[in-house]
């Protein structure tokens, strides 16, 4: 039952570049009219109208919480629908983690966009816990709530013409879906290459100059601003020149700066900048509906009543949001009722012990087997980066105690344990990584993209050890410990990638983790986890760990 409504507002006419005062009427759960009051300015007494805002990629597990939680958080920040990629509980179960997705958002109202996983696993490089084929891409196509084919992130396969990748491709073609991108660092030739295989975006730029370059191929440039990867600031003076196929996008949000805010912090970043709040509002109201066909309003005569009202179009603080003309936001708190949550798994990890961490020389290096005398060796350790997914490799001198390889605190090297999480009794896999600043105890996930083994990085075998069986007996989760015993725990029991509670209360959780972290472990990073889960993607550049190895992603191969 839609309830009639008349709103007074400055309505936003992003098309037209306009803001007039007038009564937007709405009826059966669409804008009826859009009645100008006659005044030729803005009325300062009034709130302003504007269509809701879009995150245009985002894998919603990253927030540690189910769609229907996601959405009732991301309707206070005025995000009425998100093109969601279910990449990652399709690695860990399938089509029938996409499923799932589906199922949770069923009740909720936001207007979710769930796209068909192109890689699944990402690479033959690590063990996942599902494949996704092509037989199944065309299964989930058939779907109608199923609206594109998500990020293509075997870049090297689009290149050389796969024709296993092409026929994903193809599929999504023939059923008229979009087809995302995700080439980090492609320009030039091999841009141009990348898109002609019928690749519409990219979420991956790194620089405006391989932004300009994938533009020129023809592709959509999304703007990205997560909780770990960031490239607003190098990407925002696209906006001027190419508004019209630039979109906002998160990619990956964990719960507590959901909590703070969405796109609606980046319209306010753009607009405090100096750009036109027209060409803003369009990246981030207008794009993504327009190129993924997604069934939103545009506060037009005849759409659904999907819109906003904001104080004004500097701060854009939030104050209603509709969703099919009814209110389902307002001043910050969600008026939807939270919807059930199932709980689905796939996780057999086993606890493991601190020996089955150590470094053996002679395993790694055969020209030293047996040289014990040797105080160190030059080895490939990963640096991780604040703020970014890309890694560098840097050789680095780390000592040798009995044979054993060992961390050197003094230059920020720690010991990275990617542990599989699906075969039980599975060896783990160790490295070197310098980046994370810790100066005791250890962090361990089960979130670790993409295939989602555990996932830890710690200053002693002991702590890691630890760190990790305590994921292992939550069956997924995040864990952090320090001295004396002190440690915190996240359960994530939905597939290991997402919290059953409530959004605030993962917020709140993951925020005192978060905290530990950094002001117990010592990490200067923004988001430790985030920077963590990272540190297992292969086809990110340069240097990262898989359960079977050290990893190289630019010549995609083993170290």
């Amino acid at each position: 039952m839609h309830t009639p409504l008349s709103i007074h507002a400055n309505v936003v006419d992003i098309p037209a570049r306009t803001i007039l005062p007038a009564t937007v009427r709405v009826a059966a759960g669409h804008v009826a009219a859009i009645e100008p009051t006659g005044a030729p300015t803005p009325d300062p007494a009034l709130p302003y109208a504007l269509p809701g805002f879009v995150d245009a990629h985002v894998h919603v597990e990253s927030s540690l919480l189910v769609p229907s939680e996601f959405a009732r958080l991301a309707l206070t920040h005025g995000t009425v629908a998100t093109v969601s990629d279910p990449h990652e509980i399709g690695n860990v179960l399938g089509v029938a983690g996409v499923q799932y997705m589906l199922d949770n958002a069923a009740p909720v109202s936001f207007k979710f966009c769930f796209g068909a996983p192109s890689c699944v696993p990402a690479t033959p490089f690590e063990t996942a816990g599902a494949e996704i084929t092509a037989q199944d891409i065309e299964t989930l196509f058939q779907n109608p709530k199923i609206g594109y084919l998500a990020e293509m992130m075997n870049w090297p396969g689009v290149l050389h013409r796969d024709p296993g990748v092409l026929e994903k491709i193809e599929l999504a073609h023939r059923y008229g879906r979009p087809v995302d991108g995700h080439a980090p660092g492609l320009q030039g030739e091999d841009a141009a290459r990348y898109a002609s295989a019928g690749i519409s975006t990219d979420h991956e730029c790194f620089t405006a100059i391989e932004a300009r370059d994938k533009l020129a191929a023809g592709m959509k440039i999304l703007i990205r601003e997560g909780s770990a990867a960031r490239n607003f600031d190098a990407l925002i003076e696209l906006l001027p020149q190419h508004y019209e196929n630039l979109m906002f996008c998160s990619d990956d949000k964990h719960p507590d700066t959901l909590l703070l805010g969405h796109i609606n912090q980046l319209v306010q970043r753009a607009v405090a900048l100096g750009y036109s709040v027209f060409d803003v509002l369009q990246v981030a109201c207008l794009n993504p509906v327009a190129h993924y066909h997604l069934p939103v309003g545009q506060l037009r005569v005849g759409d659904p009543a999907d819109f906003i009202l904001v104080n004004n179009l500097t701060e854009f603080q939030v104050l209603k949001t509709y969703l099919d003309g009814a209110l389902v936001a307002e001043n910050g708190q969600c008026l939807l009722p939270p919807a059930p949550v199932a709980v689905v798994n796939n996780f057999h990890a086993e606890p493991i012990k601190a020996a089955a961490l150590a470094v053996q020389l002679s395993i790694i290096n055969q020209q030293l087997s047996g040289n014990n005398q040797q105080s160190s060796v030059a080895y490939p350790v990963i640096e991780c980066f604040d703020g970014q997914l890309i890694t560098a490799r840097r050789d680095l001198e780390l000592p040798i105690t009995d044979g054993l390889l060992q961390p050197d605190p003094a230059q920020d090297v720690l010991k990275l344990v990617v542990l599989n999480r699906y075969t039980p009794g599975a060896p783990p896999a160790v490295a070197f990584i310098k980046g994370f600043g810790l100066t005791q105890g250890a962090l361990a996930s089960s979130v670790g993209h993409d295939s989602h083994n555990i996932t830890a990085v710690g200053y002693d075998d002991e702590s890691l050890a630890r760190a990790i069986n305590l994921v292992v007996a939550a069956r997924g989760g995040l864990a952090a410990v320090g001295a004396g015993g002190a440690a915190h725990v996240l359960p994530l029991p939905v597939a290991g990638l997402m919290s059953d509670q409530p959004g605030p209360e993962v917020a709140a959780a993951y925020s005192a983790l978060d905290d530990f972290a950094k002001t117990q472990l010592g990490s200067g990073l923004q988001a430790p986890f985030m920077t963590l889960s990272f540190m297992a993607l292969l086809v990110i550049p340069s240097l990262k760990l898989s359960d079977k190895g050290l990893f190289d992603g630019e010549k995609f191969a083993f170290v």
